[in-house]
């Protein structure tokens, strides 16, 4: 069974220039149109040569797969008018959390975002 505690952070100083620019780079690409395609691209080009790389990419893609799902749940739920202040409440989440990401990518971190489902 997998463990729950998210894995050893990494001393900023192991990270390389490259690493947090592509870290960055997968986050905009969340943020300009291509939340899910944009980070796995760069992920799977690039998982098995930067550890760093592997866990912002699966972190990321998690958060966009989860909040995606509870986008297309707020949807749903609008046919009961509940789901309009949902899908405006998930999409300003998803805007704002998107932004910290790209803040600790650009330290060398990797944000563990919230209320993530841990599929990958």
């Amino acid at each position: 069974m997998e463990s729950l505690t998210p894995p050893p952070a990494l001393p900023p100083s192991a990270v390389t220039q490259d690493e947090k620019t592509l870290g960055i780079v997968m986050h905009v690409l969340c943020l300009v149109g291509f939340p899910i395609l944009g980070p796995l691209i760069v992920w799977l080009v690039k998982k098995d040569q930067s550890s760093y790389i592997d866990r912002q990419g699966r972190e990321l893609l998690n958060f966009q797969l989860s909040f995606l799902l509870y986008a297309f749940l707020s949807f749903l739920l609008c046919f009961i008018l509940i789901g309009f202040p949902l899908l405006v409440g998930v999409g300003i989440a998803t805007v704002v959390l998107t932004i910290i990401g790209i803040v600790n990518a650009s330290e060398g971190k990797v944000y563990r975002f919230p209320l993530t489902i841990r599929l990958l």
